[in-house]
């Protein structure tokens, strides 16, 4: 990880001098792990900051937790990857800060996804058990890739290649992503999963190298995807296809955003129901979702779904997913950040701000309290997204 944490966590400077598809200076080869430490540098930076905690609206803990357990992830000993976390909670549950509201106004945030920290059994299993700690579930946990079973985890964007410093920085690459001609109806870039029967990847693939010619682009991972090709690829695009992983979500997918593409997903879990401070609840205004279950049945065609889109309709989409960019990026954390420019940081903040309020206020009984604490955990995602617990279309991606 070493490269990869340069520059405050946006890793290695791309020298890049191919202006088609890329824009001035602020391109950087980052790590889709290195959001911890771009994070706390932006934080650094926070114009609101204060080391008075009686001051203080809600408190930062600065724990690098996503770079501490990906050092044993794969060591089977449980007790070591749990260390540094146990011993965080019991120095921060000791704080008198801490006893003012049992860490309710505290937040973290842990740069994986919520499996890596999600570890039930004390003696095997994947990850650690961080997210597991009765301290951390009181503390609002910013991830990359939230669970649909619990309240206090908020999903924050992946970073992408690009760090602007400004709001009319963003505006050129806006204008920039409006002019592109797109080239491809949609495409794709990844690699497919042969030994996983639940994966879509092959039936995707097979779709887009069985369309008509020009309709789609595959790009293997295989042939080194580069920040270039890929940023090159989804810029010639009108649609780019984000299938589960993995996990359910992907760094691709802001990519995309970035790109002015719009985003293909195939299960409401891929996006939707994290990023709920970062992306519209509109979903279907920016993006399309085709469900995952048709196309493993084999019941739909996702070239004749995306061309019977009309093309106005498609531009207006586009229009969406380019308005959305300056929301997505996180800013350059080494020079002065415009205060006109709203970034994935300062999103995450703002409603890092608004939850705790809430919370405070439901832990002194105030008439409009939230009744957070009273929602069934295997139904959060529900009332993150909706806001009510009713019967949704949703629910059959759930096993409901």
């Amino acid at each position: 990880m070493c490269t990869a944490l340069k520059n405050s966590g946006l890793g290695p400077w791309l020298n890049l001098t191919d202006e088609t598809v890329f824009a001035g200076s602020n391109w950087y080869g980052t790590d889709q792990w290195s959001i911890e430490v771009i994070f706390y540098n932006r934080m650094k930076q926070y114009k609101c900051l204060t080391n008075n905690s009686s001051k203080a609206n809600a408190i930062f803990v600065p724990y690098y937790s996503g770079l501490d357990v990906s050092r044993y992830l794969w060591n089977s000993n449980t007790t070591l990857r749990d260390e540094t976390s146990v011993d965080l909670v019991k120095y921060i549950s000791e704080k008198p800060e801490w006893k003012l509201f049992g860490g309710r106004d505290h937040f973290l945030i842990a740069g994986r996804m919520t499996w890596d920290f999600s570890r039930w059994d004390n003696t095997s299993g994947w990850g650690n058990k961080l997210l597991q700690l009765p301290e951390i579930k009181n503390m609002t946990s910013l991830l990359l890739e939230t669970s649909p079973t619990s309240k206090s985890e908020i999903g924050i964007p992946y970073p992408t290649y690009f760090h602007p410093v400004s709001g009319n920085e963003v505006e050129k690459w806006q204008e920039k992503m409006r002019n592109k001609t797109r080239d491809f109806i949609f495409s794709f870039a990844g690699a497919p999963r042969p030994n996983d029967k639940e994966s879509i990847r092959n039936i995707l693939i097979d779709q887009c190298l069985g369309s008509k010619p020009n309709n789609c682009k595959f790009l293997h991972v295989h042939t080194g995807i580069t920040p270039e090709n890929i940023m090159n690829l989804f810029q010639k695009s009108d649609f780019c296809l984000q299938p589960p992983g993995d996990s359910f979500t992907r760094k691709s997918t802001f990519d995309t955003i970035l790109a002015g593409c719009i985003p293909v997903f195939f299960h409401p879990g891929s996006a939707y129901l994290h990023y709920t401070w970062h992306l519209p609840r509109d979903y279907s205004s920016y993006s399309v979702l085709i469900p995952i279950y048709e196309l493993q049945q084999g019941n739909v065609s996702i070239e004749e779904t995306l061309l019977a889109i009309p093309k106005e309709k498609v531009m207006a989409m586009r229009e969406e997913v380019i308005k959305l960019i300056p929301k997505v990026v996180y800013a350059n954390p080494n020079s002065k950040v415009d205060d006109n420019l709203e970034d994935a940081f300062e999103l995450a903040v703002k409603g890092v701000l608004s939850r705790v309020e809430r919370l405070k206020k439901e832990l002194e009984g105030g008439e409009n309290a939230t009744s957070e604490s009273a929602i069934p955990d295997l139904l959060a995602w529900k009332y993150k997204f909706f806001g009510n617990l009713e019967n949704h279309e949703w629910d059959k991606y759930f096993g409901y």
